[in-house]
């Protein structure tokens, strides 16, 4: 009996010890499943934060920054990697836009008939599956070609789809084309202003009641006055009114501005320093371009740049007429914030770069698309000591900008090995064909395209963007896949 009694005491202990063991590595094989926890890993260009430079993924570094996350509803994360694509030409300083159509079109300074201003549409790009599918080339081919502009600029109704051409020539005045059926044929040239000093023009639209046409147009430009001059046209851009003050009287901004921006509700938006040339603002019309209100920004704890990036207050509004400022800090860092009314007031100022060991950045360019969804474009770079730089393409995406603690979702959009420029001041001043600015928007499908330059490819052109991620229009899903570009689309 006693026999029996240890033989069977010493079974269950070898059965107790071997379940042990087999449990310990069914429960070491199961992770728990989280917010981030998706069906492929999360590639080392992609990262999830909060303001901060905060890893989302590093729990004892959002609690040390006493964030309590709230990941659930519009401020949820996706699955996000980054790309690009050629062009085809170079560009310098580009600016573009989308059609209804889906084609995207970017400038191209000196590749049209005649040495002029190309403007080259790229059909395909939306929804592709295939890079086969995709293909660009220049659209402007007029019977009298406009000599080439020494500030190429392209502008898309958002409401009419008219694709406009504002060209600045040696600073003695600007002219504008139209074309109303993507690029087949384009209006005879009209002047927008013929004095100088004309320079750093932007131009946008917004739905303020015009006469003669569905939107009203404004342009502002850098004309050696003390803030920028601003003109309107109530008839799509034949005829102009006289340049007038784009800021209050007295305002010491300094003349270059920000892109425009035309908001749903009529307003227009353009930013640069404010009056007193300490920080930030953004100056607001709501009253189709003839007076300009200074609307100053949350810029105490970040400052003010003191590079190239120094004139650049972007802005960008969203479907409901939701303001997004952006502007690079005194330690060469981007900031964001944001105005439920009007630009009369912000939220606290948000610094928006990845936990990537980023030094620097410059060029930001701001968009918006439904409620509460932003998309942020800029160059930034990692100091490595050795005197050559690498400097890359980033987008950082949000999906419900006005949450507690909203998650930003950045993607690198060239390898490492793949920098867009190596010079040690690339961000920080004219660089290559980044020359003065850059520019965003967002398609109808909600991915965004980023316009910028590949300095070392010959600074050809390229449209950055995610090849997944989650749409920043209508329901909130994840982006249909698009293949990634890359080197070989810039013949590297």
């Amino acid at each position: 009996m006693r026999f029996g009694m240890a033989v069977t005491l010493s079974l269950l202990m070898m059965l107790t010890a071997f379940s042990g063991c087999f449990g310990t590595k069914d429960s070491d094989s199961v992770k728990e499943d989280t917010p981030f926890t998706f069906d492929k890993d999360i590639p080392a260009t992609t990262w999830y934060h909060y303001a901060g430079g905060i890893d989302a993924l590093n729990s004892s570094a959002v609690a040390d920054a006493n964030i309590t996350a709230n990941l659930t509803s519009f401020n949820t994360p996706f699955w996000a990697n980054g790309s690009y694509y050629g062009i085809g030409m170079t560009t310098f300083e580009p600016t573009m836009g989308i059609t209804s159509d889906n084609n995207i079109y970017m400038t191209s300074w000196g590749n049209g008939p005649a040495g002029s201003t190309a403007i080259v549409q790229c059909t395909g790009l939306i929804g592709m599956t295939d890079l086969s599918e995709y293909s660009c080339a220049n659209v402007y081919d007029p019977i009298a070609p406009v000599a080439n502009s020494n500030d190429p600029y392209v502008y898309i109704d958002p409401w009419t789809d008219r694709i406009m051409k504002f060209d600045m020539h040696a600073l003695l005045g600007m002219t504008v084309e139209w074309s109303d059926n993507e690029g087949a044929s384009w209006s005879a040239p009209t002047v927008a202003t013929s004095y100088s000093v004309q320079d750093h023009q932007t131009i946008a639209s917004a739905p303020y009641p015009a006469a003669l046409h569905q939107t009203t147009w404004v342009f502002c430009i850098n004309g050696n006055w003390e803030a920028p001059l601003c003109s309107t046209s109530f008839d799509g851009g034949n005829t102009w009114s006289p340049e007038v003050p784009g800021a209050p009287l007295g305002c010491g901004s300094g003349g270059l501005s920000a892109h425009l921006e035309g908001a749903d509700d009529g307003n227009f938006y353009r930013g640069n320093p404010s009056c007193d040339s300490q920080g930030y603002a953004i100056y607001k019309s709501d009253d189709g371009g003839y007076t300009w209100s200074e609307h100053v920004l949350p810029t105490e704890e970040s400052g003010k740049a003191t590079t190239w990036n120094a004139e650049e207050a972007q802005v960008g509004v969203d479907e409901e007429s939701n303001v997004y400022a952006m502007w690079m800090g005194a330690d060469n860092m981007p900031y964001f914030a944001y105005s439920r009314d009007q630009a009369e007031t912000w939220s606290d100022a948000m610094m928006i770069a990845p936990p990537a060991g980023l030094s620097g950045t410059g060029f930001p360019v701001v968009t918006a698309g439904s409620e509460g969804r932003v998309a942020f474009g800029y160059v930034g770079v990692i100091s490595n000591g050795s005197g050559t730089e690498a400097w890359h393409g980033y987008i950082t995406t949000v999906t419900d900008a006005f949450s507690d603690n909203p998650l930003f979702t950045t993607v690198q959009i060239t390898e490492e090995n793949d920098p867009i420029d190596d010079l040690d001041d690339c961000g920080y001043n004219r660089c290559g064909g980044l020359g003065d600015f850059l520019d965003m928007r967002i398609d109808v499908q909600g991915r965004v395209w980023f316009a910028l330059s590949h300095n070392i490819a010959g600074d050809i052109g390229i449209f950055a963007s995610l090849t997944e991620g989650p749409t920043l229009r209508g329901t909130l899903e994840p982006l249909p896949p698009i293949p990634a570009g890359g080197p070989s689309t810039v013949g590297l």
